[in-house]
């Protein structure tokens, strides 16, 4: 009959758009645990073809443009990101009582808890000894191209230009990098300048708001492309380094890792309970933003996700969450400013054979406590870590031995920076009453990461005022 074909045709086309939505609907952690997954397998299979570093095969060369196109992108938005939420955070301060006292508790905060996350660091250094556990050789000891330094971080604090861009040439081509540290001193000159004009600066906050929120925008399409990403960098990993790397320095890895589980599981939870605020509620509200840190391996990046956690799962006050988070975004760093690098300058001093007296762990958590300013210009812990050594005065070489492995070990330092970015202000606005504790006890929604990634391009659209936030005592 003419109708069977029609019919069969509809129902056809009726179950092949409900596959494809299902496919496309799936969660953000099950689209990212398909994009480790695939990515392990290619990077195996990248590894198979042959080719070197110098000269790799096609597969590797297109995981490795994957991977660094999503990096790309995440940079790209990142000095509009940083400036526009910086100039908007300070001038929602205005809106807070005690605005000042809330600043300096924060770094009190930051302060204590860097210190807390060295001092995990050093003991699980001198218990595992990294540095007298590994198969390396020295031959694979080199200098990075670029050094941290103090004196690299006085000179940058000072603009070169408005915008915190730098450019460069090698072999007649010319690159353009940024400084977010500079970009963070401009916002906040240019944020206080507008604290200080008053009405008069208002048109200039209402662009910088809605600015930021086409920024924000333009974010979320990026962050969307995390799993695809994922795949890039986690094949590039395996591909070009593959496990033999991994296994020759597993001690240092599996040590890295415990510091930062301890740091996360253990430490963050203790100091919520202390406060009387429940872990599990903590994570439940803060993990789509630690689990984007963990596959974008970028705080600023996911500085939005963070922030939106913040106030609308953890319930801090909007006025002070938007200066927190983004502040902590480019300054809180416990994974890769204080586990990480106490971890690796104990492995360079074993590994050279160097002793470490009580003044060098004294130096080694000096630096962690205030070296993270010194790094917010430059992605990755490459800096902190040379920034460290050379503090101490350890071979600048020893960070050859470690960056094959950087990228599996970013991952979860990322995490553990974005988790310590979204605690601290919980914690600071609970100990000042003005935590919505509604918020924080409510049950989560099933919607986790999409939900954040949907709404959260919306934020800002209304602000709720503190003294509309509801405080209530914590359930028995």
């Amino acid at each position: 009959m003419p109708t069977a074909p029609s019919s069969t045709r509809a129902d056809e086309s009726g179950a092949q758009p409900g596959l494809l939505r299902r496919l496309l609907h799936l969660s953000f952690g099950t689209q990212i645990l398909i994009g480790l997954v695939l990515g392990v397998v290619l990077g195996l299979v990248a590894r198979q073809l042959g080719g070197t570093e110098a000269d790799p095969n096609w597969l590797t060369t297109t995981l490795s443009t994957i991977g660094d196109s999503f990096v790309t992108l995440l940079r790209a938005v990142v000095p509009p990101l940083v400036f526009l939420a910086i100039v908007a955070s300070i001038a929602n301060l205005r809106q807070v009582t005690n605005a000042a006292r809330l600043a300096w508790r924060t770094l009190l905060w930051f302060a204590a808890t860097a210190l807390a996350s060295v001092t995990i660091g050093i003991v699980i250094g001198l218990v595992t000894n990294p540095g007298l556990h590994t198969s390396v050789s020295r031959s694979q000891a080199a200098r990075p191209d670029h050094a941290g330094s103090w004196l690299d971080f006085l000179t940058g604090l000072v603009p070169t230009n408005v915008l915190g861009l730098q450019a460069s040439s090698d072999h007649g081509e010319v690159s353009v990098s940024f400084n977010v540290l500079q970009i963070l001193v401009v916002a906040i000159a240019v944020g206080i300048a507008t604290l200080k004009l008053g009405e008069s600066a208002e048109p200039f906050l209402n662009f910088s708001r809605s600015a930021l929120k086409v920024v924000q925008k333009v974010l979320w399409w990026i962050i969307r492309l995390a799993p695809i990403g994922t795949v890039g960098l986690l094949g590039r990993a395996v591909a070009t380094y593959g496990w033999d790397a991994l296994g020759s320095l597993g001690v240092f890895v599996l040590s890295v890792y415990l510091g930062l589980v301890l740091v996360l599981f253990v430490l963050y939870p203790t100091i919520a309970r202390a406060n009387g605020l429940s872990p599990r509620k903590f994570f439940s509200g803060a993990w789509p933003a630690i689990q984007l840190g963990f596959v974008s391996r970028s705080s600023v990046g996911t500085m939005p996700v963070t922030e939106w956690v913040a106030e609308r799962n953890l319930g801090v006050p909007r006025e002070y969450a938007s200066f927190a988070v983004p502040f902590g975004a480019t300054t809180k760093m416990d994974g890769c400013a204080a586990v990480y690098p106490a971890l690796s300058a104990i492995f360079v001093a074993q590994f050279f054979g160097v002793h470490l007296s009580i003044v060098d762990y004294v130096l080694i958590a000096f630096v962690s406590v205030l070296g993270s300013a010194a790094t917010a210009g430059v992605t990755g812990a490459v800096v902190m870590l040379t920034l460290t050594l050379s503090t101490l005065g350890l071979p600048l070489e020893g960070v050859g031995l470690l960056l094959a492995i950087d990228p599996i070990l970013d991952m979860g330092r990322t995490a553990t920076n974005v988790a310590g970015q979204a605690l601290i202000p919980t914690i600071v606005a609970k100990r000042e009453g003005i935590l919505n504790l509604r918020a924080f006890n409510a049950p989560r929604s099933d919607g986790g990461f999409r939900e954040a990634v949907d709404q959260a391009s919306d934020h800002g659209a209304s602000a709720t005022p503190l003294r509309e936030q509801e405080r209530e005592p914590l359930p028995a």
